[in-house]
């Protein structure tokens, strides 16, 4: 049996050298599992535009919406292993292994990551009449009036609503959670002070930051935003540990031939040192990741590291989107 399975291996090298030499050969589809216009889907297009210009074939990019991302992730493990179906996923592709207990696919298994891309950060903010000054005061404040504050979030699985965990996680205090549709509706209700606190996106923030519409507590990553730079880090600013990026990474179905995974790599790498994309990353508060994290391995790494790092925190909220 052995030696059956080594004789077509041996046979098939030759197969997967030439298609990969031919690779590609016709257009590449980029699949992102959230709607048109919002970060992702900005980060997915300038990204496709620059890979596309190594790989020289173009690399649409087509919204597969619905089931907090669900939908178009299961798409991109269903599709053939060729390397002209791709998935451009969030944070969200790790959380949802366990938020969705009945996933058809293992988030662990289906994929033959290609690279990280971006790792966005995030604001906590809070209405602008809100009484705590700093990040300390905002924790004493919250343990203090626990679920009488409202912390609002755009969903089961999205950013905001992981940050919120996160945060009352490390607070030891439940809030009222608040669900919503959507960013944009959150953040009106925020100037209109309607509800006490969110966690969002630099991206969406950082106007009504500037135009202290809101208040300001922390940035949700290592460093400081160069945007906003007298906004302190959640671990400077005294939550000791307090990290979530929204970082993106790009993956092909298991079983896609190395070779072509090995193209894909060159081609995004090649495309996040380009001055044009990194520039237009940086109009909306992000920044390509160093050269060393855009690999298959560094994003095998960080999936499988944020799995096991989210599962305990959703199993103890035990907050399930089925």
């Amino acid at each position: 049996m052995r030696f059956l399975i080594a004789l077509v291996s041996a046979l098939l090298l030759p197969f997967g050298a030439a298609f990969a030499q031919d690779y590609p050969s016709r257009t590449i589809t980029m699949l992102v599992p959230f709607a048109a216009g919002g970060p992702t889907d900005t980060i997915a297009r300038l990204t496709a535009a620059g890979m596309a210009k190594s790989l020289g074939q173009q690399v649409i990019v087509e919204n597969a919406t619905g089931a907090g991302g669900t939908i178009g992730t299961t798409r991109a493990a269903r599709a053939q292993p060729d390397g002209y179906t791709l998935l451009i996923h969030h944070v969200g592709i790790s959380t949802a292994a366990t938020l969705y207990r009945n996933l058809s696919y293992d988030t662990k298994t289906a994929f033959a990551p290609i690279g990280l891309v971006t790792n966005a950060p995030m604001t906590i903010i809070a209405r602008p009449d809100f009484p705590a000054a700093t990040l300390k005061e905002l924790v004493a404040y919250a343990q203090q009036q626990g679920d009488k504050l409202t912390y609002a979030n755009a969903g089961l699985g999205a950013a905001s609503h992981l940050c919120g965990m996160l945060f009352m996680t490390a607070i030891q205090k439940q809030l009222t959670t608040v669900p919503y549709k959507g960013n944009g509706p959150i953040m009106n209700d925020l100037l209109g002070k309607q509800i006490d606190l969110t966690c969002d996106q630099a991206t969406n923030t950082t106007g009504p930051i500037t135009a202290k519409q809101v208040k300001a507590y922390a940035i949700t990553t290592k460093e400081r935003l160069k945007s906003l730079p007298d906004l302190p880090t959640a671990d400077e600013a005294g939550l000791k540990g307090f990290e979530l990026g929204v970082w993106h990474g790009i993956y092909a179905p298991k079983g896609t031939p190395p070779a072509v995974v090995q193209k894909l790599t060159a081609a995004l790498q090649t495309a996040l040192k380009d001055p044009a994309l990194i520039a237009r990353f940086n109009d909306i508060n992000t920044e390509p990741v160093p050269q060393d994290k855009a690999t298959p391995e560094a994003l095998g790494t960080m999936l499988t590291s944020e799995i096991d790092r989210w599962a305990p925190i959703i199993k103890a909220a035990g907050q399930y989107a089925d």
